[in-house]
Protein backbone atom coordinates (compact mmCIF):
# COMPACT_ATOMS: atom_id res chain seq x y z
CA UNK A 1 0.00 0.00 0.00
CA UNK A 2 1.44 3.66 -1.15
CA UNK A 3 2.28 5.75 2.09
CA UNK A 4 -0.29 8.55 2.24
CA UNK A 5 -0.25 11.92 1.33
CA UNK A 6 1.27 14.61 3.27
CA UNK A 7 -1.84 16.78 3.89
CA UNK A 8 -0.43 20.11 4.30
CA UNK A 9 -3.22 21.08 6.48
CA UNK A 10 -3.12 19.55 9.66
CA UNK A 11 -6.39 20.32 11.08
CA UNK A 12 -9.05 17.10 11.96
CA UNK A 13 -11.54 16.05 9.98
CA UNK A 14 -14.73 14.67 12.71
CA UNK A 15 -16.32 11.84 12.23
CA UNK A 16 -20.03 11.98 13.99
CA UNK A 17 -21.50 8.70 14.61
CA UNK A 18 -18.26 7.05 14.85
CA UNK A 19 -19.92 3.80 16.38
CA UNK A 20 -22.01 3.56 14.02
CA UNK A 21 -21.94 1.18 10.83
CA UNK A 22 -20.40 3.74 8.20
CA UNK A 23 -18.50 5.61 10.84
CA UNK A 24 -16.43 2.62 12.38
CA UNK A 25 -15.36 1.43 8.66
CA UNK A 26 -14.70 4.99 7.74
CA UNK A 27 -12.05 6.32 10.34
CA UNK A 28 -9.47 4.02 9.35
CA UNK A 29 -10.25 4.87 5.71
CA UNK A 30 -9.68 8.29 6.19
CA UNK A 31 -6.16 7.80 8.40
CA UNK A 32 -5.50 5.77 5.15
CA UNK A 33 -5.73 8.68 3.07
CA UNK A 34 -3.84 10.53 5.16
CA UNK A 35 -6.36 12.48 6.94
CA UNK A 36 -5.98 13.32 11.05
CA UNK A 37 -9.27 12.56 12.55
CA UNK A 38 -11.50 13.52 15.58
CA UNK A 39 -13.60 10.40 16.15
CA UNK A 40 -16.82 12.30 18.62
CA UNK A 41 -19.62 9.97 19.84
CA UNK A 42 -21.35 10.05 22.90
CA UNK A 43 -19.54 7.59 24.96
CA UNK A 44 -15.61 7.48 24.03
CA UNK A 45 -15.44 4.01 25.92
CA UNK A 46 -16.96 2.59 22.82
CA UNK A 47 -14.67 4.52 20.74
CA UNK A 48 -11.54 3.32 23.08
CA UNK A 49 -12.05 -0.20 22.10
CA UNK A 50 -12.19 0.49 18.19
CA UNK A 51 -8.66 -1.22 16.78
CA UNK A 52 -8.39 2.41 15.66
CA UNK A 53 -8.35 4.23 18.91
CA UNK A 54 -4.81 3.58 19.41
CA UNK A 55 -3.61 5.42 16.58
CA UNK A 56 -1.54 8.72 17.03
CA UNK A 57 -3.50 9.75 13.76
CA UNK A 58 -7.09 9.64 15.54
CA UNK A 59 -8.28 11.48 18.90
CA UNK A 60 -11.35 10.77 20.52
CA UNK A 61 -13.84 13.48 21.50
CA UNK A 62 -17.30 13.36 23.53
CA UNK A 63 -20.25 14.57 21.66
CA UNK A 64 -23.35 14.65 21.82
CA UNK A 65 -25.65 16.18 19.26
CA UNK A 66 -28.22 16.69 21.22
CA UNK A 67 -26.21 19.02 23.30
CA UNK A 68 -24.96 22.42 20.91
CA UNK A 69 -22.67 23.76 23.43
CA UNK A 70 -20.67 20.26 23.81
CA UNK A 71 -21.18 19.45 19.92
CA UNK A 72 -19.53 22.78 19.34
CA UNK A 73 -16.39 22.07 21.50
CA UNK A 74 -16.00 18.53 19.85
CA UNK A 75 -16.08 20.47 16.65
CA UNK A 76 -13.60 22.93 17.43
CA UNK A 77 -10.36 23.47 15.11
CA UNK A 78 -11.55 20.76 12.63
CA UNK A 79 -11.98 21.24 8.96
CA UNK A 80 -14.74 19.21 7.83
CA UNK A 81 -17.03 16.85 9.51
CA UNK A 82 -19.02 13.95 8.50
CA UNK A 83 -22.58 13.59 9.80
CA UNK A 84 -23.37 10.15 10.14
CA UNK A 85 -25.50 10.30 13.00
CA UNK A 86 -29.77 9.54 12.86
CA UNK A 87 -31.87 8.03 15.98
CA UNK A 88 -33.56 5.50 14.23
CA UNK A 89 -32.74 3.32 17.01
CA UNK A 90 -35.65 1.05 19.34
CA UNK A 91 -34.82 3.60 21.86
CA UNK A 92 -35.97 6.64 19.52
CA UNK A 93 -40.12 7.19 19.94
CA UNK A 94 -40.22 9.80 17.50
CA UNK A 95 -36.88 9.45 15.56
CA UNK A 96 -37.61 12.49 13.10
CA UNK A 97 -38.04 14.99 15.84
CA UNK A 98 -35.20 13.71 17.10
CA UNK A 99 -32.88 13.59 13.82
CA UNK A 100 -34.71 17.49 13.21
CA UNK A 101 -33.26 18.48 16.44
CA UNK A 102 -29.81 17.22 16.25
CA UNK A 103 -29.25 18.36 12.74
CA UNK A 104 -30.46 21.73 14.07
CA UNK A 105 -27.71 21.45 16.31
CA UNK A 106 -25.34 20.75 14.25
CA UNK A 107 -25.79 23.11 11.66
CA UNK A 108 -25.55 25.45 14.27
CA UNK A 109 -22.69 24.76 16.28
CA UNK A 110 -19.97 23.96 12.86
CA UNK A 111 -20.79 27.22 12.06
CA UNK A 112 -19.76 28.25 15.34
CA UNK A 113 -16.75 26.08 15.46
CA UNK A 114 -15.71 27.40 11.84
CA UNK A 115 -15.95 23.94 10.08
CA UNK A 116 -15.15 24.56 6.36
CA UNK A 117 -17.78 21.54 5.01
CA UNK A 118 -20.27 19.10 6.08
CA UNK A 119 -21.01 15.48 4.20
CA UNK A 120 -23.57 13.56 4.87
CA UNK A 121 -24.62 10.41 4.21
CA UNK A 122 -29.06 10.46 3.55
CA UNK A 123 -31.00 8.07 1.61
CA UNK A 124 -32.84 7.61 -2.23
CA UNK A 125 -36.09 7.70 -2.80
CA UNK A 126 -38.04 10.85 -4.98
CA UNK A 127 -40.29 13.29 -2.92
CA UNK A 128 -43.91 12.36 -2.97
CA UNK A 129 -46.73 12.50 -0.97
CA UNK A 130 -46.19 7.76 0.06
CA UNK A 131 -42.72 8.78 0.76
CA UNK A 132 -41.66 6.89 3.88
CA UNK A 133 -41.53 8.11 7.07
CA UNK A 134 -38.03 7.14 7.64
CA UNK A 135 -36.77 8.49 3.95
CA UNK A 136 -38.62 11.80 4.15
CA UNK A 137 -36.96 12.25 7.51
CA UNK A 138 -33.48 11.69 5.80
CA UNK A 139 -34.41 14.29 3.15
CA UNK A 140 -35.49 16.78 5.72
CA UNK A 141 -32.17 16.59 7.77
CA UNK A 142 -30.14 17.15 4.51
CA UNK A 143 -32.30 20.48 3.99
CA UNK A 144 -31.76 21.62 7.41
CA UNK A 145 -27.91 21.27 6.62
CA UNK A 146 -28.00 23.13 3.84
CA UNK A 147 -30.04 25.58 5.55
CA UNK A 148 -27.26 26.65 7.36
CA UNK A 149 -24.00 28.76 6.38
CA UNK A 150 -21.51 25.76 6.38
CA UNK A 151 -22.13 24.16 3.03
CA UNK A 152 -22.81 20.47 2.94
CA UNK A 153 -22.06 17.45 0.21
CA UNK A 154 -24.76 14.87 0.30
CA UNK A 155 -24.68 11.92 -0.14
CA UNK A 156 -27.64 9.73 -1.37
CA UNK A 157 -27.89 5.82 -1.09
CA UNK A 158 -30.56 2.68 -1.20
CA UNK A 159 -29.39 -0.24 0.21
CA UNK A 160 -26.02 -0.78 1.12
CA UNK A 161 -24.90 -4.62 0.55
CA UNK A 162 -21.81 -5.68 2.98
CA UNK A 163 -21.81 -7.80 6.33
CA UNK A 164 -23.42 -6.26 9.30
CA UNK A 165 -25.55 -3.35 7.83
CA UNK A 166 -29.23 -3.87 9.20
CA UNK A 167 -30.81 -4.04 5.26
CA UNK A 168 -28.70 -6.46 4.12
CA UNK A 169 -28.85 -8.42 7.68
CA UNK A 170 -32.56 -8.39 6.90
CA UNK A 171 -32.13 -9.82 3.32
CA UNK A 172 -29.42 -12.69 4.67
CA UNK A 173 -32.04 -14.05 7.65
CA UNK A 174 -34.91 -13.81 5.31
CA UNK A 175 -33.23 -16.06 2.19
CA UNK A 176 -31.53 -18.36 4.96
CA UNK A 177 -34.46 -19.13 6.97
CA UNK A 178 -37.42 -19.20 4.65
CA UNK A 179 -37.54 -21.28 1.95
CA UNK A 180 -41.04 -19.96 1.26
CA UNK A 181 -42.05 -16.64 1.68
CA UNK A 182 -45.34 -14.46 1.81
CA UNK A 183 -43.96 -11.11 1.09
CA UNK A 184 -45.49 -7.65 0.14
CA UNK A 185 -45.81 -6.24 -2.84
CA UNK A 186 -43.23 -4.17 -2.60
CA UNK A 187 -40.86 -7.26 -3.37
CA UNK A 188 -40.92 -5.96 -7.02
CA UNK A 189 -39.79 -2.52 -6.24
CA UNK A 190 -36.84 -0.87 -8.24
CA UNK A 191 -33.80 0.05 -5.87
CA UNK A 192 -30.23 0.62 -6.85
CA UNK A 193 -28.17 -0.79 -3.66
CA UNK A 194 -24.47 0.11 -3.21
CA UNK A 195 -21.79 -1.88 -1.85
CA UNK A 196 -20.12 -0.43 1.55
CA UNK A 197 -16.76 -0.12 -0.15
CA UNK A 198 -18.31 2.19 -3.03
CA UNK A 199 -20.21 4.14 -0.43
CA UNK A 200 -16.62 4.31 1.82
CA UNK A 201 -14.32 5.61 -1.78
CA UNK A 202 -17.17 8.44 -1.78
CA UNK A 203 -17.22 9.61 1.41
CA UNK A 204 -13.12 9.33 1.66
CA UNK A 205 -12.56 10.91 -1.82
CA UNK A 206 -14.81 13.87 -1.65
CA UNK A 207 -12.41 15.75 0.75
CA UNK A 208 -10.11 16.21 -1.89
CA UNK A 209 -12.66 17.13 -4.48
CA UNK A 210 -13.59 21.17 -4.30
CA UNK A 211 -16.37 20.60 -7.10
CA UNK A 212 -18.15 18.38 -4.66
CA UNK A 213 -18.56 21.11 -2.16
CA UNK A 214 -22.09 22.25 -2.13
CA UNK A 215 -23.63 19.63 -4.06
CA UNK A 216 -26.01 16.33 -3.27
CA UNK A 217 -25.13 13.25 -5.20
CA UNK A 218 -26.87 9.54 -5.34
CA UNK A 219 -24.84 6.88 -5.35
CA UNK A 220 -25.37 2.91 -6.56
CA UNK A 221 -24.30 0.31 -8.56
CA UNK A 222 -24.80 0.67 -12.74
CA UNK A 223 -27.85 -1.68 -12.24
CA UNK A 224 -31.43 -1.61 -11.26
CA UNK A 225 -32.91 -4.47 -9.35
CA UNK A 226 -35.52 -5.50 -6.94
CA UNK A 227 -36.16 -6.93 -3.62
CA UNK A 228 -36.98 -10.08 -5.21
CA UNK A 229 -33.48 -9.89 -7.53
CA UNK A 230 -31.87 -9.28 -4.81
CA UNK A 231 -33.21 -12.41 -3.00
CA UNK A 232 -32.34 -14.61 -5.60
CA UNK A 233 -28.91 -13.52 -5.77
CA UNK A 234 -28.48 -14.11 -1.90
CA UNK A 235 -29.66 -17.35 -2.51
CA UNK A 236 -27.45 -18.44 -5.09
CA UNK A 237 -24.42 -17.15 -3.55
CA UNK A 238 -25.21 -18.81 -0.40
CA UNK A 239 -25.45 -21.94 -2.25
CA UNK A 240 -29.32 -21.97 -1.01
CA UNK A 241 -32.24 -23.92 -2.83
CA UNK A 242 -34.24 -21.96 -4.88
CA UNK A 243 -36.51 -19.28 -2.50
CA UNK A 244 -40.23 -19.28 -3.34
CA UNK A 245 -41.77 -15.81 -3.03
CA UNK A 246 -45.23 -15.14 -2.50
CA UNK A 247 -46.50 -11.41 -2.87
CA UNK A 248 -49.83 -10.76 -1.24
CA UNK A 249 -51.12 -7.32 -0.73
CA UNK A 250 -52.24 -7.79 2.78
CA UNK A 251 -49.15 -7.20 4.29
CA UNK A 252 -48.81 -4.05 6.29
CA UNK A 253 -45.13 -2.25 7.16
CA UNK A 254 -46.34 -2.94 10.91
CA UNK A 255 -47.45 -6.49 10.00
CA UNK A 256 -43.72 -7.04 8.10
CA UNK A 257 -41.99 -5.42 10.68
CA UNK A 258 -43.42 -7.92 13.30
CA UNK A 259 -42.65 -10.91 10.91
CA UNK A 260 -38.99 -9.24 10.50
CA UNK A 261 -38.91 -9.00 14.30
CA UNK A 262 -39.25 -12.84 14.33
CA UNK A 263 -37.17 -14.19 11.85
CA UNK A 264 -34.13 -11.87 11.72
CA UNK A 265 -31.97 -10.35 14.83
CA UNK A 266 -33.16 -6.75 13.49
CA UNK A 267 -36.22 -5.38 16.21
CA UNK A 268 -39.58 -4.40 15.06
CA UNK A 269 -38.84 -0.62 16.01
CA UNK A 270 -36.00 -0.28 13.53
CA UNK A 271 -37.52 -2.99 11.01
CA UNK A 272 -40.56 -0.97 10.46
CA UNK A 273 -38.94 2.56 9.52
CA UNK A 274 -36.97 0.36 7.38
CA UNK A 275 -39.90 -2.05 5.56
CA UNK A 276 -42.20 1.41 4.76
CA UNK A 277 -39.37 2.58 2.97
CA UNK A 278 -39.12 -0.58 0.82
CA UNK A 279 -42.46 -0.08 -0.87
CA UNK A 280 -40.69 3.42 -2.69
CA UNK A 281 -38.70 3.06 -5.25
CA UNK A 282 -35.08 4.12 -5.13
CA UNK A 283 -33.05 4.85 -7.92
CA UNK A 284 -30.03 6.63 -8.57
CA UNK A 285 -31.67 9.47 -11.04
CA UNK A 286 -28.38 11.68 -11.36
CA UNK A 287 -25.18 9.48 -11.66
CA UNK A 288 -22.72 12.80 -12.38
CA UNK A 289 -20.58 11.29 -9.57
CA UNK A 290 -19.56 8.65 -11.08
CA UNK A 291 -17.21 11.03 -13.10
CA UNK A 292 -16.25 13.37 -10.57
CA UNK A 293 -15.18 10.72 -8.35
CA UNK A 294 -14.83 7.33 -10.64
CA UNK A 295 -14.05 4.15 -8.80
CA UNK A 296 -15.00 0.60 -9.99
CA UNK A 297 -18.43 -0.14 -9.02
CA UNK A 298 -19.19 -3.51 -7.77
CA UNK A 299 -22.51 -4.97 -8.66
CA UNK A 300 -25.28 -6.82 -6.44
CA UNK A 301 -23.92 -10.21 -6.98
CA UNK A 302 -20.30 -9.21 -6.06
CA UNK A 303 -21.36 -7.11 -3.05
CA UNK A 304 -23.50 -9.76 -1.87
CA UNK A 305 -19.92 -12.26 -2.10
CA UNK A 306 -17.38 -10.23 -0.61
CA UNK A 307 -20.49 -9.70 2.61
CA UNK A 308 -20.72 -13.09 2.74
CA UNK A 309 -17.12 -14.18 2.59
CA UNK A 310 -16.44 -11.94 5.89
CA UNK A 311 -19.45 -13.88 7.70
CA UNK A 312 -18.43 -17.04 6.85
CA UNK A 313 -14.84 -15.70 8.36
CA UNK A 314 -16.97 -14.74 11.52
CA UNK A 315 -14.92 -11.60 10.82
CA UNK A 316 -17.41 -8.27 10.54
CA UNK A 317 -15.57 -5.21 10.90
CA UNK A 318 -18.87 -2.74 12.00
CA UNK A 319 -22.61 -3.66 12.50
CA UNK A 320 -26.12 -1.82 12.64
CA UNK A 321 -26.28 -3.62 16.75
CA UNK A 322 -23.03 -1.34 17.12
CA UNK A 323 -25.03 1.55 17.36
CA UNK A 324 -27.18 2.44 20.43
CA UNK A 325 -26.10 3.84 24.27
CA UNK A 326 -24.64 1.51 26.68
CA UNK A 327 -26.49 1.88 29.55
CA UNK A 328 -25.03 3.18 32.95
CA UNK A 329 -24.77 0.29 35.49
CA UNK A 330 -22.76 2.24 38.45
CA UNK A 331 -24.44 -0.48 40.92
CA UNK A 332 -22.63 -3.52 39.39
CA UNK A 333 -19.36 -1.88 40.51
CA UNK A 334 -17.25 -3.29 43.28
CA UNK A 335 -17.20 -6.47 45.14
CA UNK A 336 -20.31 -6.20 47.32
CA UNK A 337 -23.26 -4.99 45.46
CA UNK A 338 -25.50 -3.74 48.35
CA UNK A 339 -23.85 -0.38 48.89
CA UNK A 340 -26.09 0.60 45.98
CA UNK A 341 -29.17 0.93 47.68
CA UNK A 342 -32.56 -1.20 47.28
CA UNK A 343 -31.76 -4.74 46.53
CA UNK A 344 -28.98 -6.50 44.06
CA UNK A 345 -28.79 -10.01 44.10
CA UNK A 346 -25.45 -11.07 43.47
CA UNK A 347 -24.57 -15.41 42.50
CA UNK A 348 -20.64 -15.17 42.20
CA UNK A 349 -18.65 -18.16 41.50
CA UNK A 350 -15.35 -18.71 41.27
CA UNK A 351 -12.61 -21.44 39.79
CA UNK A 352 -8.87 -22.32 39.60
CA UNK A 353 -7.22 -23.68 36.52
CA UNK A 354 -3.78 -24.85 35.52
CA UNK A 355 -3.29 -22.17 33.11
CA UNK A 356 -2.28 -18.79 32.59
CA UNK A 357 -4.80 -15.72 32.18
CA UNK A 358 -3.69 -15.16 28.67
CA UNK A 359 -4.55 -18.89 27.93
CA UNK A 360 -7.74 -18.80 29.16
CA UNK A 361 -8.82 -15.14 27.49
CA UNK A 362 -9.72 -16.75 24.38
CA UNK A 363 -12.39 -19.08 26.04
CA UNK A 364 -13.58 -16.02 27.86
CA UNK A 365 -14.07 -13.51 25.19
CA UNK A 366 -15.63 -16.36 22.61
CA UNK A 367 -18.71 -16.60 24.31
CA UNK A 368 -21.81 -16.35 22.53
CA UNK A 369 -22.50 -16.27 19.09
CA UNK A 370 -21.81 -19.47 17.31
CA UNK A 371 -19.52 -20.88 20.25
CA UNK A 372 -22.69 -20.82 22.30
CA UNK A 373 -22.46 -20.68 26.10
CA UNK A 374 -20.38 -23.73 26.68
CA UNK A 375 -22.83 -25.59 28.65
CA UNK A 376 -26.72 -26.09 28.38
CA UNK A 377 -26.99 -23.87 25.02
CA UNK A 378 -30.58 -25.02 24.55
CA UNK A 379 -31.42 -23.41 28.00
CA UNK A 380 -30.06 -20.28 26.50
CA UNK A 381 -31.80 -20.71 23.01
CA UNK A 382 -35.11 -21.06 24.88
CA UNK A 383 -34.58 -17.51 27.15
CA UNK A 384 -33.69 -16.32 23.71
CA UNK A 385 -36.77 -17.20 21.96
CA UNK A 386 -38.95 -15.90 24.67
CA UNK A 387 -37.43 -12.68 24.34
CA UNK A 388 -37.93 -12.76 20.66
CA UNK A 389 -41.54 -12.94 21.78
CA UNK A 390 -41.48 -9.98 23.89
CA UNK A 391 -40.07 -7.73 21.77
CA UNK A 392 -36.26 -8.26 22.79
CA UNK A 393 -33.26 -8.73 20.92
CA UNK A 394 -32.83 -12.73 21.35
CA UNK A 395 -29.90 -14.63 20.91
CA UNK A 396 -29.95 -14.89 16.93
CA UNK A 397 -28.38 -11.64 16.36
CA UNK A 398 -25.02 -13.05 17.65
CA UNK A 399 -21.67 -11.68 17.81
CA UNK A 400 -19.41 -8.81 15.35
CA UNK A 401 -16.67 -11.11 15.42
CA UNK A 402 -15.69 -14.34 16.46
CA UNK A 403 -12.52 -14.18 18.53
CA UNK A 404 -12.55 -10.05 19.34
CA UNK A 405 -15.27 -7.98 21.64
CA UNK A 406 -14.95 -4.09 22.31
CA UNK A 407 -16.57 -2.08 24.58
CA UNK A 408 -20.63 -1.54 22.75
CA UNK A 409 -20.06 -4.62 20.96
CA UNK A 410 -23.96 -6.87 20.96
CA UNK A 411 -23.21 -10.09 21.75
CA UNK A 412 -26.20 -11.92 21.64
CA UNK A 413 -28.95 -10.27 24.23
CA UNK A 414 -25.93 -8.95 25.97
CA UNK A 415 -23.88 -6.04 25.04
CA UNK A 416 -20.56 -5.25 26.18
CA UNK A 417 -20.08 -3.10 28.91
CA UNK A 418 -15.88 -3.48 28.91
CA UNK A 419 -13.44 -5.77 27.57
CA UNK A 420 -9.83 -6.03 29.09
CA UNK A 421 -7.65 -8.15 27.27
CA UNK A 422 -6.78 -11.15 29.79
CA UNK A 423 -8.74 -9.21 32.46
CA UNK A 424 -11.96 -8.81 32.42
CA UNK A 425 -15.32 -9.22 30.51
CA UNK A 426 -18.09 -7.20 31.45
CA UNK A 427 -21.76 -7.68 29.72
CA UNK A 428 -25.20 -5.94 30.14
CA UNK A 429 -28.26 -7.61 29.85
CA UNK A 430 -30.33 -6.07 26.55
CA UNK A 431 -32.88 -8.57 26.79
CA UNK A 432 -36.61 -7.97 28.54
CA UNK A 433 -36.14 -8.60 31.87
CA UNK A 434 -37.98 -6.63 35.03
CA UNK A 435 -34.69 -4.97 36.16
CA UNK A 436 -31.40 -4.91 34.79
CA UNK A 437 -28.74 -7.66 34.82
CA UNK A 438 -25.07 -7.90 34.28
CA UNK A 439 -22.52 -10.68 33.86
CA UNK A 440 -19.10 -10.31 34.75
CA UNK A 441 -16.46 -12.87 33.95
CA UNK A 442 -12.88 -11.80 36.01
CA UNK A 443 -8.90 -13.22 35.54
CA UNK A 444 -6.53 -13.20 38.26
CA UNK A 445 -3.23 -15.09 37.92
CA UNK A 446 -1.51 -16.10 40.81
CA UNK A 447 1.86 -16.07 41.73
CA UNK A 448 2.08 -19.86 41.02
CA UNK A 449 0.91 -19.70 37.87
CA UNK A 450 -2.71 -20.70 38.21
CA UNK A 451 -5.56 -18.62 37.12
CA UNK A 452 -8.89 -17.59 38.71
CA UNK A 453 -11.88 -17.92 37.15
CA UNK A 454 -14.40 -15.78 38.56
CA UNK A 455 -17.91 -15.40 37.35
CA UNK A 456 -20.42 -12.81 38.87
CA UNK A 457 -23.98 -12.40 37.63
CA UNK A 458 -25.70 -9.33 39.48
CA UNK A 459 -29.44 -8.51 39.27
CA UNK A 460 -30.75 -5.14 40.03
CA UNK A 461 -34.86 -6.02 40.59
CA UNK A 462 -37.69 -3.79 39.26
CA UNK A 463 -40.99 -4.35 41.68
CA UNK A 464 -41.92 -7.96 42.77
CA UNK A 465 -42.08 -9.41 39.41
CA UNK A 466 -38.35 -8.10 39.19
CA UNK A 467 -38.35 -10.49 42.86
CA UNK A 468 -40.31 -13.46 41.35
CA UNK A 469 -38.18 -13.58 38.26
CA UNK A 470 -34.61 -13.71 40.16
CA UNK A 471 -35.99 -16.53 42.80
CA UNK A 472 -37.54 -18.53 39.48
CA UNK A 473 -34.27 -18.71 37.57
CA UNK A 474 -31.95 -19.38 40.84
CA UNK A 475 -32.32 -23.09 40.03
CA UNK A 476 -30.85 -23.04 36.93
CA UNK A 477 -27.86 -20.63 37.72
CA UNK A 478 -26.63 -23.67 39.45
CA UNK A 479 -26.74 -25.86 36.10
CA UNK A 480 -25.99 -22.98 33.74
CA UNK A 481 -22.95 -21.18 35.93
CA UNK A 482 -20.98 -23.82 36.65
CA UNK A 483 -21.60 -25.36 33.97
CA UNK A 484 -19.98 -22.72 31.83
CA UNK A 485 -17.40 -22.26 34.45
CA UNK A 486 -16.02 -25.99 34.02
CA UNK A 487 -16.54 -25.31 30.09
CA UNK A 488 -14.63 -22.21 30.09
CA UNK A 489 -11.49 -24.31 31.61
CA UNK A 490 -12.43 -27.47 28.49
CA UNK A 491 -11.87 -24.70 25.97
CA UNK A 492 -8.92 -23.29 27.43
CA UNK A 493 -7.45 -26.63 27.73
CA UNK A 494 -6.82 -25.98 31.69
CA UNK A 495 -7.30 -28.72 34.21
CA UNK A 496 -9.53 -27.46 36.97
CA UNK A 497 -7.68 -27.63 39.95
CA UNK A 498 -10.48 -26.20 42.71
CA UNK A 499 -14.11 -24.79 42.33
CA UNK A 500 -16.58 -24.44 40.24
CA UNK A 501 -17.78 -22.81 43.96
CA UNK A 502 -19.76 -20.27 45.08
CA UNK A 503 -18.07 -16.83 46.81
CA UNK A 504 -18.68 -16.29 49.87
CA UNK A 505 -20.51 -12.96 50.00
CA UNK A 506 -20.65 -10.62 52.74
CA UNK A 507 -22.92 -9.67 55.56
CA UNK A 508 -25.63 -7.86 53.97
CA UNK A 509 -25.47 -8.26 50.70
CA UNK A 510 -27.26 -10.71 48.80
Amino acid sequence: MPPPPNRPDPRPVAVLGATGYIGARLVPRLVEAGWRVRAVGRNPSKLAGRPWAGDPMVEIRAGDVFDRPGLEAALAGCRAAFYLVHSMNPEARDFASADRRAAENMAAAAEAAGIERIVYLGGLGEEAPRLSHHLRSRHEVGEILRRGRVPVTIFRAAMIIGSGSASFEILRYLVERLPVMVTPRWIDTPCQPVAVTNVLHYLVSCLDSPVTVGKSFDIGTEEVSSYRELMRLYAEEAGLPKRWIIPVPVLTPRLSSYWIHLVTPVPAALARPLAEGLRNPVVCRDTAIRGLLPQPLLDCRTAIRLALEKLRLQHVESSWMDAGRVPPVEWSTGDDPSWAGGTVFLDDRRMRVAASARQCWPAVVGIGGKTGWYYADWLWRVRGAMDRLLGGPGIGRGRRDAHDVQAGDALDFWRVLAAEPGRRLKLVAEMKVPGEAVLELLLTERADGSTEVRQRALFRPRGLLGLLYWYSVLPLHNLVFAGMLRGIAKASGARILDGPDRVPQREGSR
